[in-house]
């Protein structure tokens, strides 16, 4: 399955040219407020100059217009993930979609870019042992996913997927769409308030919901944002919300943490959004707090299993909206995405401050 997730992801990233002249990589880093590290490449100890950066690029083209910002440095290009073992055996640096066997294999990597927010699986053992530096895209899917959140929980709200049932019958019948929910006045709890979890609170915010959440090193938040508790006072803060909304990274932490005991926590009727991590949830939990009508229902993006079998009994609870992990997609973000790794190409090969360095220990 991890093979597939690299040919999707790579053929994503690959579908569009480069961007013309909309963005520069100063506009992503402004309007995202991406973090630089602490210090520069050249002040890490072990850094130097690369001579092979293994990149995956749909054409010449592409290629060339990275190039242009890593002269003098060999780019080796991966268009299939058969070619990728090859391409990064003795690369110094790898940007792409991770494999805990294909980074495992790579003796000579210092540098890992992932094309993915994600992280779990670029965390093989020699990145955990230190001196490999991990960049994400962290932050860029934030407007995206948030869309997506919202229109999951206007579809379970609004039973829309009642009204498309009734559609694919021909069937107009108002009497089985009388348990809609207003989402006005109600309170939606944001479980991993980073830059998604910060863009779905600035929506609901719009939609006349208070916004309470948690995060895992500290209180700070917008002032759209009620209350912020830590990751550890979840299950007390859970109870206050009509709305629940996963958007946590995959870590030890945040593995099952949506079990059966969460869920008897929250609100009887409430609604669980997940647009964060299908391991963080008890998929058998979640499908008996909503075929014991426990919970109102949910949507869905990501899943454990990923994908999701097709006899499945998730697929059948009652209502219930399930989207195949696409919450990430967006035309304009892709674009976004070729920029920041464009510029951190550039960044490592001079030396200079990294954006979006992952903590490995932490997974994030």
């Amino acid at each position: 399955m991890k093979t597939l997730g690299f040919v999707l992801l790579a053929a994503a990233l690959a579908s569009a040219t480069p961007l013309a002249a909309a963005e520069t990589a100063a506009d992503v880093i402004k309007a995202f407020g991406l973090r630089e590290s602490a210090k520069p490449m050249r002040e890490v100890q072990g850094w130097t100059k690369p001579m092979k950066i293994a990149v995956i690029v749909d054409s010449a083209e592409r290629l060339a217009w990275i190039q242009q910002e890593v002269k003098g440095v060999t780019l080796v290009p991966i268009r299939v993930p058969k070619d990728a073992a090859a391409a990064i055996a003795d690369a110094d640096a790898y940007v792409g979609v991770c494999t805990l066997p294909l980074i495992s294999s790579a003796k000579k990597l210092r540098w890992i870019q992932t094309q993915q927010a994600g992280v779990e699986d670029c965390l093989a053992p020699n990145v955990m042992a230190g001196g490999i530096v991990v960049t994400n895209v962290q932050r860029l899917n934030g407007p995206n996913v948030a869309e997506h959140a919202m229109a999951l929980l206007l579809a379970v709200s609004r039973q829309l997927n009642v009204a498309l049932e009734n559609q694919l019958e021909g069937k107009w019948d108002p009497r089985t769409m009388t348990d809609a929910v207003d989402l006005d006045g109600k309170t939606m709890l944001i479980a991993g308030l980073g830059g998604i979890g910060t863009e779905i609170a600035k929506r609901a915010h719009a939609f006349g919901m208070k916004i309470i959440a948690t995060r895992a090193t500290s209180r700070e938040a917008p002032d759209f944002v009620a209350k912020v508790g830590l990751a550890s006072e979840l299950p007390q803060m859970i109870g206050e919300a009509d709305v629940v909304v996963n958007v946590t990274p995959f870590t030890p932490e945040t593995t099952k943490m949506f079990d059966a005991a969460m869920f008897k926590r929250m609100k009887d009727g409430a609604i669980f959004i997940n647009v964060g991590r299908g391991e963080s949830v008890v998929t058998d939990d979640l499908v008996e707090a909503l075929d014991s009508g426990k919970l109102r229902g949910a949507g869905i993006d990501v899943t454990d299993p990923d994908p999701l079998p097709n006899n499945h009994k998730l697929w059948t609870s009652p209502n219930v909206i399930i989207t195949p992990h696409t919450g990430a997609t967006s035309e304009i973000k892709r674009e976004r995405v070729w920029l920041l790794m464009r510029e951190n190409m550039r960044r490592y090969v001079a030396g200079d401050k990294m954006l979006s360095v992952v903590d490995v220990k932490k997974g994030y």
